[in-house]
């Protein structure tokens, strides 16, 4: 036992040692800055303790047909995503906080309604006011944050995900224990929890944006503005892919833990090992990755990392690991790890690339924004990547009916991989160009020598 104890004590070491670098980061930054995060996480957790259940609640628990859930489901998506555009453009100016405080009153009310109401025009009103409520502080959230946190942003996005990650782990917990007594109770509570974040914000979150120099200009004016952003179009389009490539998570990797394991224990573990490895990890990560490569140089690698990620998957679709035996087959548990390997292989991979990816990929929008209207670019980006999301799904859907039908099951994931070296040499060639600078490159002389790896070519 003694030995048992102290092999187990270099792990703890290494907890501790992530953890405290963790929350001296987290400590180096303002009140706004630590608010804007605990609003993040408790965001997620309300939202995430909910939904992930609310499909299972109209199905059985109110008895509705499978086209009326996917038709409430789907205005929530329409409404958030359909929104964005616009909730950004009204952060920029009517300021980042009233609509901050419009989308958490938003979901006050929606998750308020699931609660007590049962008709089918009711319930889709209140996931139309969930959805729109996302709409309304997504890019007013991420817009503040990115002006408060200045110079720092890509420190400040890094921890972002951290607690946007924490939110997604706590959240389904949290839902699972209270839907054992009744699914109203996680609507009251997770309508509760953004009550209390409301007060919260709205007495300590100080006034930001409503930029000064907007007057006589319209709000149509301003997405010309953002459409015309060359680089910045064609950076949102490179990046679209990443997205689709992302949403894997919910999408194949889940079915293929299904096929692999006949059960859904493992889509738990896939979801709980993605979330434990950002909380640990994120803000060694993006250190590590910032004092080596450039932003754009990151997210290049990232992204090849983001391909890389569905290669374990194509190789076990043409090498089938045997599938988990009887109960009582003393090989079972065995035979279950090896079914679940390759999934949880992609899912550290994609995980690890997301950790690189997203702080520098934030920072890249506020540095071709020039720092102006950046609710607004935030709104077109999200929008875009919203599109491409729906598209990508619907044909990686194509693609894994299409494996399976033909008898070639590695066609998906060979085409995900292709998806995401395209979007890295994309990424590339408008670095190669000079298309994407941040602010910190703006305001750090260049590197001299022309062999070192922050140089451009």
């Amino acid at each position: 036992m003694e030995s048992l104890r102290h092999d187990r004590r270099p792990h703890r070491q290494l907890r501790g040692v992530l953890m405290r670098s963790t929350m001296l980061q987290l400590r180096s930054f303002d009140r706004p800055v630590r608010l804007l995060l605990v609003n993040q996480l408790t965001i997620n957790i309300g939202f995430y303790m909910l939904m992930p259940y609310l499909a299972g609640y109209l199905a059985g628990g109110l008895g509705m047909a499978a086209w009326m859930v996917g038709l409430i489901l789907g205005i929530r998506n329409l409404s958030q995503q359909g929104m964005f555009l616009i909730g950004g453009s009204l952060a920029d100016r009517i300021g980042y906080k009233p609509m901050i405080l419009a989308g958490l009153a938003l979901r006050v009310v929606g998750f308020g309604l699931l609660a007590v109401v049962e008709s089918l025009p009711a319930l889709i009103l209140a996931s139309a006011l969930t959805g729109l409520a996302g709409a309304l502080f997504n890019p007013a959230v991420r817009a503040y944050l990115a002006e408060q946190a200045g110079d720092r942003n890509v420190e400040a996005f890094a921890l972002f995900n951290l607690f946007y990650q924490a939110g997604i782990l706590v959240g389904p917990l949290l839902g699972l224990v209270l839907i054992r007594i009744d699914f109203r109770w996680v609507c009251l509570v997770a309508a509760l929890l953004f009550l209390v974040l409301f007060a919260l914000q709205a007495r300590a979150l100080p006034e930001r944006g409503a930029e000064a120099e907007q007057s006589g200009r319209t709000m149509l004016g301003d997405w010309r503005q953002a459409l015309n952003n060359r680089p910045f179009l064609l950076f949102s389009l490179a990046m679209i892919g990443s997205y689709v490539l992302n949403f894997q998570v919910y999408l194949g990797l889940p079915i293929e833990v299904r096929k692999a394991t006949g059960g859904e224990a493992g889509v738990t573990i896939l979801f709980a090992v993605s979330g434990l490895l950002t909380i640990l990890g994120q803000v060694r990560v993006t250190a590590w990755v910032r004092s080596r490569w450039r932003p754009p140089r990151a997210i290049t690698h990232g992204l090849v990392l983001l391909a890389v990620a569905f290669v374990p998957l194509a190789i076990a679709a043409i090498t089938p690991a045997p599938t988990p035996g009887r109960a009582e087959d003393s090989y079972r548990w065995w035979t279950y790890v090896i079914a679940l390997a390759p999934v949880l292989t992609s899912t550290v991979l994609l995980t690890l690339a997301t950790m690189i990816v997203y702080p520098f990929e934030m920072a890249t929008i506020v540095a071709l924004a020039d720092g102006r209207m950046v609710g607004t670019y935030y709104g077109l980006y999200n929008t875009l990547s919203g599109l491409g999301i729906a598209v990508g799904n619907l044909l990686t859907g194509v693609a894994l009916d299409a494996g399976d039908n033909a008898g070639l099951p590695a066609l998906p994931w060979t085409v995900l991989t292709g998806t995401g070296l395209a979007c890295a040499a994309a990424v590339w060639r408008l670095d190669r160009r000079g298309n994407l600078t941040t602010p910190e490159e703006r305001t750090t002389p260049p590197v001299s020598s022309p062999t070192k790896e922050g140089a451009r070519p």
